[in-house]
């Protein structure tokens, strides 16, 4: 049995663009099903030209609320990723994690400084 799962986004979202965040959300649903049957997951990005926080934020940022960050870091890897990206992936999960912590937190955080309630 293979306990190995890739999902090459690419093909998943059927175009180099990777921008909005309903095709992070199909990307999203796969990788959580996988680490669900306690599947190792590979998202290789190969042939992506465009990459935004949004897509990323639904493919894999809202997984550090489903999952701990040890079996994220256990059971996840990605591929075939540009620097840019790589450096763009870093922040979404950095913030991610962050949120996750405290979400309350953060959302008061975030009306306070668009001058909310």
């Amino acid at each position: 049995m293979n306990n190995r799962f890739v999902i090459r986004v690419f093909e998943m979202v059927g175009s180099s663009l990777c921008v909005a965040s309903d095709d992070g959300q199909k990307v999203h649903d796969e990788v959580a099903s996988a680490l669900k049957a306690e599947k190792k997951v590979a998202i290789s990005f190969a042939n992506v030209e465009g990459l935004t926080s949004a897509f990323l934020n639904a493919a894999i940022g809202q997984l550090y609320g489903e999952f701990s960050e040890d079996e994220i870091r256990r059971s996840l890897s990605v591929g075939d990723m540009n620097p840019d990206d790589i450096a763009l992936l870093k922040r979404v999960v950095e913030t991610a994690k962050q949120y996750f912590k405290n979400p309350k937190r953060f959302e008061k955080s975030v009306q306070e400084a668009l001058g909310g309630r």
